[in-house]
């Protein structure tokens, strides 16, 4: 049977084999070694079918970080539909405890900014930049000041002098 498959495979171009499908609807293939009707011997090679074939709408972690490894040879087999929901669940837990851990911790803080154990973090009075010509508070000059469209001749007068 196996030399009528290779012969079908050889005269009907690349096989793939369907090896599973994420929760987000990618599908992924398996590619085995073989020759074409050349004669030329083509890789195994690992491929994923995006859900989502256009390029630009691609977004982080469409694919699973368990497919991704698979895909790309850092395991051998295929991850099983109980290890992507147990990974799942896993990454949940932690997310939560996280979330609990930074809400303590800002308890903690608020706490010892009160009590006076902590000084409490400088704040920035200057606005601005650095760089800016106008650094910090501004201060009301005596120059004229005027736009294109507001300006009129002579309406400024110098200060006298005494």
């Amino acid at each position: 049977m196996s030399r009528v498959a290779s012969a079908l495979r050889r005269t009907f171009g690349i096989a793939r084999e369907h090896v599973g499908t994420d929760h987000l609807g990618n599908r992924y293939y398996f590619v085995p070694e073989q020759k074409t009707w050349t004669g030329r011997l083509v890789r195994s090679k690992r491929m994923v079918e995006a859900a989502n074939p256009t390029e630009y709408e691609y977004i982080e972690g469409s694919i699973p970080m368990e497919w991704d490894a698979w895909i790309r040879g850092r395991r051998k087999e295929p991850p099983s539909v109980e290890e992507l929901v147990k990974n799942e669940s896993y990454r949940t837990q932690i997310k939560l405890k996280a979330k609990e851990v930074e809400e303590k911790d800002l308890a903690l803080q608020a706490k010892e900014y009160e009590e006076g154990l902590v000084a409490t973090p400088a704040r920035t009075l200057a606005e601005g930049h650095a760089s800016a010509t106008s650094f910090g508070k501004q201060e009301i000059s005596e120059e004229p000041t005027s736009t294109a469209n507001t300006f009129q001749p002579g309406s400024w007068m110098p200060t006298s002098k005494k």
